[in-house]
């Protein structure tokens, strides 16, 4: 099989060169807006040759894990989701604008909530026993998502004590996980629910070519992380190219010192990690042509794929590769980002999101045709070198191709309180460049989209009979300076409300603190 690859050696995009400079922002949005229109075409055939080797590479432990009804040992959970949903009462909002999350607003409309779920969304609902919400002049939207988070991990107050995000003894350590870090009476859990947030992937940091696991949580209070661990929801893996990894290890004179050293690590993990898989599939159903990287199956080709004993780190990589753990990148550069996309096709994995990924917009169609999530900034750049070609319509470029799935992110625990208000500033400024985004359109970018990109789509992110009733009750338009959450429920129950003080939950590490700020609460030590 012979690949034709579309491009440039002189880095120009599809054919077509390029030059992007960090002096003119007008000319980075008019290159990008360009550009959407020119990859497409280029890129089928190479899709679907990359479709067809991820599917072959998968398709052994996978397809035998389907067939025996069973999932593949390499993502077997000893520490299960125990989250049970509060029992509540049916609610029912009436008279809201309301947007679903599905491209949708609905004026003047009701939203019925029963047994934690979603019953109905439409006008002149009713319902027995139902606890009435007023809507009138208030906006409803689905509970906001957050796919970038290290709350729990490093957690509030930031002492070194708290500090459980990297484990910085090893470029590649996909056998940690995030969840082992998590402190659930981290405050900022409390401050981000005040702001919207009923769902967030909590991720380690991005000093390791791969960081370890990510675990998605519904964000109530808890005693333990099982408590808060959304059920079912597949694990990220934590994965980070450029600057990083090759200052944190190149620093003490390890590899990788340099980009290309990067690569080198990806690579040589993966490939045990193929081998690894390989090993540990029965051998009537490993049949199949055996890739170049992959041995003869006659012993172990590294120290770190023997085939016999369990490995914990390659047990990750193996679950990535079949397609059972979502990959995600932090990742600024737009060449980084299409390495990343081919490293890949190499191995037969997808990428779910690329994280923050300030160059987003020189690829938007690429992404897009890859299935790949930008979950990025409105605006933060120029912190680091590959920080610095970072535009204020990064968001808007990235979302206008059919197919694309941007995302607003935090990677912060201030802004995560905020992040309708960040997607608020990627509205005024695609408007400043002539792009207009209705609300029903934004709105995704902190719902829909990011559960699509953390596999949970099919049980939250939208406002559908029949998903988690993961619902916000906004005092105006969410994408207003002045706007704020009124009311926020997790699975149908009122978890918080700005108006009652006994459903505004704060850890029991705050209780006691500041207590003369608190007139009105009760609870605490006073």
């Amino acid at each position: 099989m012979t690949f034709v690859r579309v491009g440039t050696a002189d880095g120009g995009l599809y054919g077509r060169k390029v030059v992007f400079r960090a002096t003119s922002r007008a000319r980075h949005v008019q290159h990008a807006m360009r550009n959407q229109g020119n990859a497409r075409m280029f890129r089928t055939a190479h899709a679907a040759l990359a479709v067809a080797l991820a599917t072959t590479l998968a398709c052994g432990a996978a397809a035998a894990a389907d067939r025996d009804g069973a999932k593949p040992r390499f993502i077997d959970d000893p520490y299960p989701s125990t989250y049970r949903p509060i029992a509540s009462p049916p609610v029912l909002i009436r008279n809201a604008t309301v947007l679903t999350g599905t491209g949708q607003r609905l004026d003047g409309a009701d939203v019925l909530m029963r047994d934690g779920r979603i019953v109905e969304v439409g006008q002149g609902l009713s319902a027995d026993a139902a606890t009435l919400v007023d809507g009138t002049g208030k906006w409803v939207t689905p509970g906001i998502i957050d796919v970038h988070s290290h709350l729990g991990v490093y957690a509030s107050p930031g002492v070194n004590a708290h500090s459980d995000g990297n484990e910085m003894t090893s470029p590649v350590t996909a056998n940690v996980w995030a969840e082992h870090s998590v402190w659930p009476q981290d405050p900022g859990f409390a401050a981000a629910l005040a702001g919207g947030v009923t769902s967030l992937q909590i991720l380690p940091g991005s000093a390791n070519l791969v960081g370890g696991r990510g675990v998605t949580l519904k964000n109530v209070p808890a005693t333990s992380y099982q408590a808060m661990k959304f059920p079912d929801a597949p694990w990220g893996l934590k994965m980070a190219c450029g600057e990083n990894p090759k200052r944190v290890y190149g620093g003490r004179g390890t590899a990788p010192g340099t980009r290309m050293g990067n690569v080198a690590g990806y690579r040589a993990a993966f490939i045990d990690a193929a081998e690894y898989l390989a090993k540990n599939t029965p051998k009537s159903r490993d049949g199949g042509k055996r890739r170049w990287w992959q041995g003869d199956g006659n012993g172990a080709d590294s120290d770190q794929a023997t085939g016999g004993k369990r490995d914990l780190k390659l047990d990750t990589l193996a679950g990535a590769i079949n397609g059972d753990i979502q990959v995600h990148i932090h990742c600024y550069r737009a060449d980084e980002m299409m390495t990343m996309l081919d490293l890949a096709d190499e191995f037969g994995f997808k990428i779910a999101a690329f994280h923050h990924g300030v160059e987003a917009y020189k690829i938007a169609d690429r992404l897009a045709e890859a299935g790949t999530c930008g979950a990025l900034w409105a605006d933060w750049w120029g912190f680091k070198m590959e920080a610095f070609d970072g535009i204020q319509e990064n968001i808007a470029l990235v979302d206008r191709p059919e197919g694309s799935c941007a995302i607003v992110h935090s990677d912060s625990a201030e802004g995560i309180q905020r992040l309708n208000q960040e997607a608020a500033k990627v509205i005024a400024h695609a408007r400043l460049a002539g792009i207009e985004i209705p609300p029903e359109r934004a709105i995704r970018w902190l719902t829909a989209n990011a559960a699509k990109s953390l596999g949970i789509l099919d049980r939250t992110g939208t406002l559908e009979p029949g998903k988690m009733a993961d619902v916000v009750v906004w005092n105006r338009t969410p994408f207003s300076v002045y706007a704020r959450a009124e009311q926020v429920y997790v699975d149908g129950a009122r978890v918080y409300d700005l108006a009652d003080p006994a459903r505004q939950p704060a850890s029991d590490f705050m209780l006691g603190h500041g207590a003369s700020d608190r007139a009105g609460m009760t609870g605490g030590v006073e």
